[in-house]
């Protein structure tokens, strides 16, 4: 029964969770040092592969582009998995009990992060030259599972603002303490007011950033992926982590603002 004392459970979960990502920060600055030197050997057909990402970026973020998901597949999928049948739309979704949320995000979260493990061990055997495969994968990836997620919560990443949301969780999971904070603090504008935040975009401070934080992220495990044989263990455990780490944010995130909307509902019935 989704009662509040429920939902508050849930709600105190979540944010224990936010408070246990300040003590990401030594991690994730010595993460960027590599990636730094790294840069000084990467080769120009890499250079101009990443500069085509960090475009498709920019695209996402305008109209979606080729990194929106199957809306109607999604919405079949979870309608023989829940235990709530009356969903037809994404609005329907909303509606669906929490604990079943739950369910279809852990389980999407496990199937994603075995994919993304078997990819990076594969491109693994190739080094600093399979990176020009394995970041766009990564990062079509991480897009596509932020959506998935948004629609188990019953929100729609058609709309532009929503689209904003995911690339800001993208950008959170690569962001420092005061980043982290900052970013915590804008996305709470779209359960308080319930509709995003107009400084959104602008705060945002430009995608390119969003995918170069992204990317350094995780720079120093690819560093090693230039070892032989190791950088299939070193591959798998990068892309792993990544989408571990992006699905994790994607979860809580989502699930707090409809944990929100629950709670709102609960005032008004």
């Amino acid at each position: 029964m989704e009662n509040r004392d429920y939902l508050q459970q849930h709600l105190q979960e979540i944010q224990a969770w936010e408070k246990d990502q300040q003590g990401l920060w030594f991690w994730e600055k010595l993460g960027r040092i590599p990636f730094m030197l790294l840069d000084k050997m990467t080769p120009a057909f890499l250079q101009k592969k990443i500069a085509v990402l960090v475009d498709e970026l920019g695209s996402y973020i305008q109209s979606g582009g080729k990194y929106l998901v199957d809306e109607q597949a999604m919405i079949k999928k979870i309608r023989s998995q829940s235990s709530y049948q009356n969903i037809f739309a994404i609005t329907d979704i909303g509606q669906m009990p929490l604990e079943d949320m739950v369910t279809l995000s852990n389980k999407l979260q496990n199937e994603r992060v075995k994919l993304a493990t078997v990819q990076g061990a594969s491109t693994g055997i190739g080094g600093i030259f399979t990176l020009a495969i394995d970041i766009p994968f990564i990062l079509g990836m991480a897009l596509k599972t932020l959506q998935e997620i948004a629609i188990i919560h019953g929100y729609d990443p058609n709309d532009k603002m929503e689209r904003i949301f995911i690339v800001k969780c993208l950008q959170f999971t690569s962001a420092d303490i005061v980043g982290k904070e900052a970013i915590l603090k804008e996305l709470s504008a779209m359960h308080e007011t319930n509709r995003a935040s107009e400084n959104m975009i602008a705060q945002l401070q430009g995608w390119k950033e969003v995918f170069y934080t992204y990317r350094d992220h995780f720079g120093w495990k690819k560093l090693f992926q230039m070892i032989p044989v190791a950088g299939i263990i070193f591959g798998a455990f990068a892309n792993k982590g990544m989408i571990q780490d992006i699905a994790e944010t994607g979860i809580m995130l989502y699930r707090k603002r409809r944990i929100y909307e629950k709670l709102k509902e609960l005032e008004t019935n």
